[in-house]
């Protein structure tokens, strides 16, 4: 009987436990199986005429009139090497400070396993000439800005999207992939050249990477900066996307992204822009749960020495990036507690947010 009391305890406490694991990362991995791209064979023409004109592209018209398109063009610093991974950073004109501590931490890597990593940060016009100078100043000590000739606002932030892809295929033509990223993020750039070098054994066409965005609604209130009204986008749902905080595209996706952009209206936030020009150049979002999106992860060393990204970051970041980066690998049962502790503590943040928020609004329903 005695016996017979302990298996059941034990079943109880085994079975508990899967249950904690399968709310801690089911989620995720349904995600995966759900989201991940599938091969396809493509016999829609306009898609065929899309992928044919990416392929065919020239950019050297472009090249011998490039004050058109950008104030500071840093056009040479691809130009000597045969980039792996291409980082674009985007950022506001004003934040140099973050940019400061970007370069002195995950914007420091220059290269993993004799592949080359080059970071640079994408802008648009500052409203201010102080800081129009400053910028200039800055370009010319770091050599790492790309300033496009539109005005940097919350409407522009698509531009600077186009601008990227721009880029990209113009002067950087031979860099294998693109993270695009924005300066609020955490990249662990080491992890994720790891990843990607280990693609080479696949198709190094399509890709497109990132947290995947499902069945999101276009904001029809008038009174959000983000809205999208009917006349605008006409869809019950955007297409599936890769969050705008972190994506990584291959060469070829971002020659596509830039054929389609031309033809497709600016009146959607960028991640979602990019989404529906990858949907008319016929490819698929892959989802990867290490891709955090706007979550910020709470740190925990050994799980940011594995995940890809973390969102929200605070000027901490140079104490965690000296840890990180300390050479000290983590053992598997250390990684596996550093990912149940993290993940633990962000669904409690989120919680704690949302609790938060819940109280902000009765206030202001009650007050009113």
């Amino acid at each position: 009987m005695f016996c017979r009391l302990q298996t059941h305890r034990w079943c109880f406490i085994l079975f508990n436990i899967m249950l904690f694991h399968a709310l801690l990362f089911g989620g995720d991995l349904l995600e995966e199986y759900f989201l991940h791209s599938l091969p396809v064979t493509y016999t829609d023409m306009k898609i065929l005429k899309i992928r044919e004109k990416a392929r065919k592209l020239d950019m050297d018209p472009l090249k011998t009139n490039m004050s058109k398109s950008y104030i500071i063009s840093s056009s040479e610093v691809c130009s000597d090497q045969e980039v792996f991974l291409l980082v674009i950073a985007c950022s506001s004109p004003e934040n140099r400070t973050r940019r400061n501590l970007i370069r002195r931490t995950w914007g420091n890597v220059t290269g993993i396993r004799g592949y080359a990593v080059l970071i640079l940060f994408a802008l648009g016009k500052p409203a201010s000439e102080t800081i129009q100078l400053d910028i200039s100043e800055e370009s010319q000590k770091h050599g790492d800005i790309i300033e496009g000739n539109f005005l940097d606002s919350f409407k522009n932030q698509t531009l600077k999207i186009v601008m990227s892809m721009e880029w990209t295929v113009t002067f950087c033509s031979t860099a294998r992939f693109v993270l695009k990223t924005d300066e609020e993020m955490f990249v662990n750039i080491p992890s994720l050249a790891e990843y990607l070098l280990s693609l080479r054994t696949h198709r190094l066409e399509d890709i497109y990477i990132g947290r995947v965005i499902h069945q999101d609604v276009p904001d029809r209130d008038p009174q959000s900066q983000s809205f999208v009204s009917l006349s605008q986008y006409q869809e019950e749902y955007y297409p599936d996307y890769c969050s705008g905080t972190a994506f990584v595209i291959s060469q070829d996706v971002a020659r596509k992204i830039y054929v389609v952009a031309k033809e497709t209206p600016v009146l959607v936030p960028p991640d979602v822009f990019v989404g529906i020009c990858a949907k008319n150049a016929g490819i698929i979002p892959i989802q990867s749960s290490r891709f955090s999106g706007k979550k910020h992860i709470r740190y925990n060393r050994c799980c940011y020495k594995f995940i890809f990204t973390s969102s929200k970051m605070k000027d901490e970041l140079f104490k965690e990036w000296r840890e990180i980066s300390d050479g000290k690998d983590c053992t598997l049962l250390e990684t596996y507690y550093g990912l149940v502790s993290c993940r633990v503590l962000t669904y409690f943040d989120k919680f704690k947010h949302f609790n938060l928020e819940t109280i902000k609004k009765e206030a202001l329903h009650f007050t009113n």
